[in-house]
């Protein structure tokens, strides 16, 4: 039997803000988190500005001992479930901790793990190479660290799913609450690869901007797109059965209601160029929610400022919605928080519970230029109205598409 999903609690470190708060803040007001990169010289590399998190201490949100057992991305992980949870309400010692599970995915895990130790096996020789190398580097520990720390026994799983990580995790999530494999799970993506080799591997691939000036480098839908501009941090959400939030008095921000997600067959880092397998995955999400495509109004897109994304992406939301794709409001908040990678899809989640429980639609930043087969309305400004869905969009290199159905909670 199907039951209702609700969210009752959301975490966020981004880099405009350590927390929901203040990175739903920023979008309002349109603040970017982009800068030159601090953690290492990019001087000889083509793209020299990241979406760098700013301020963060691991040992702030958790024991010092266990931080400096986590690599960075499993620090944000960690952090932002924190919140989530304590958002939440949710006391573990009155839960049966096997019905209270963890989706926490990471496109790629600790690239610094790699770098670093990969110097001291060429430096210093194999027995210097760290003996905690593996658990700190593979992407699984970002789950594995949050169901440590917070005592969740249930299902625990990491999807990767490279961009599309932090939605399908959600999604999987979604669906072990609504058949009933957990009560409760805490799902979402984190990401931190601003690192000599993921900055050189993505630059390699020519999908980074390499515009310098942070107010103009990542441009999503607009015709002086250049690429995208890599970001990091967490996105952690509490998903929840609804009966089970209600009995506990739990505060209700949104209902997911649909997930759909397929896969192109088509190239290992291009979409489809025609749309169809981004266009199948929303029509999916939204035929799982019972929802028609003429009633929704809102998306989240992937939107990641690259040519090929923006326009094969366009292609698809025509092709989902036909004539209805021109009423529809369209935003990236890549434009303000750079590419999370796997944690985009999670980051972007709770911008969209936050975008509906305000009725607030924040702009795309930056876009001022449309170009011709881009023809939809990018939301150059923000719109104050209702929501009452978000469709939440994401693609990943592979071919992975992934969609997610929010809707306004009501009774």
């Amino acid at each position: 039997m199907s039951r209702r999903v609700v969210v009752t609690g959301m975490g966020a470190i981004t880099p405009v803000g350590l927390n929901v708060e203040d990175f739903w803040q920023s979008l309002k007001d349109g603040k970017h988190g982009f800068a030159t990169i601090t953690r290492f010289d990019s001087d000889e590399y083509k793209a020299h500005v990241a979406a760098e998190v700013k301020g963060f201490e691991g040992k702030d949100y958790m024991d010092f001992k266990a931080a400096k057992r986590m690599e960075l991305f499993c620090q944000y992980a960690v952090a932002a479930a924190g919140e989530a949870l304590r958002d939440s309400g949710l006391d573990m010692e009155k839960e049966d901790p096997y019905k209270v599970g963890c989706a926490v995915g990471s496109g790629i895990g600790s690239l610094q793990a790699m770098e670093r130790e990969y110097d001291k096996l060429v430096n210093k020789g194999p027995s210097k190479v760290n003996p905690l190398l593996v658990p700190l580097m593979i992407s699984n520990m970002a789950a594995g660290n949050v169901s440590i720390q917070y005592g969740l026994k249930g299902k625990n799983i990491n999807v990767v799913t490279a961009c599309a990580t932090g939605t399908n995790s959600i999604g999987e999530a979604f669906r072990a609450v609504q058949y009933g494999e957990a009560d409760v799970m805490v799902a979402g993506g984190a990401e931190s690869s601003v690192t000599p080799i993921g900055v050189a591997g993505f630059c390699s691939l020519t999908a980074l901007s390499n515009v310098e000036d942070p107010d103009k480098c990542s441009l999503p839908f607009d015709k002086n797109r250049s690429g995208f501009v890599m970001g990091e941090g967490a996105g952690v959400v509490v998903l929840e059965e609804l009966e089970h939030a209600k009995k506990r008095g739990a505060h209700i921000y949104a209902e997911v209601i649909g997930y759909g997600c397929t896969g192109d067959a088509y190239h290992i880092t291009s979409p489809a160029e025609d749309g169809q397998g981004a266009a199948k995955a929303m029509l999916a999400a939204l035929e799982d929610g019972k929802v028609k495509p003429e009633e929704v109004t809102y998306i989240n897109a992937h939107g990641t400022a690259t040519h090929h994304n923006d326009l094969f992406e366009t292609r698809a939301i025509k092709m989902a919605f036909g004539e209805h794709a021109k009423n529809l409001r369209i935003n990236s908040t890549k434009s303000m928080v750079g590419h999370l990678l796997g944690a985009a899809g999670a980051v972007e989640f709770v911008a969209c519970v936050k975008e509906i429980e305000e009725g607030y639609i924040h702009k795309t930043l930056g876009y001022t230029t449309p170009d011709e087969e881009i023809d939809l309305n990018y939301c150059k400004e923000a719109y104050q109205e209702e929501v009452p869905y978000a469709l939440s969009n994401s693609l990943g290199f592979g071919g992975h598409n992934a969609s997610l159905l929010i809707k306004k909670y009501t009774e």
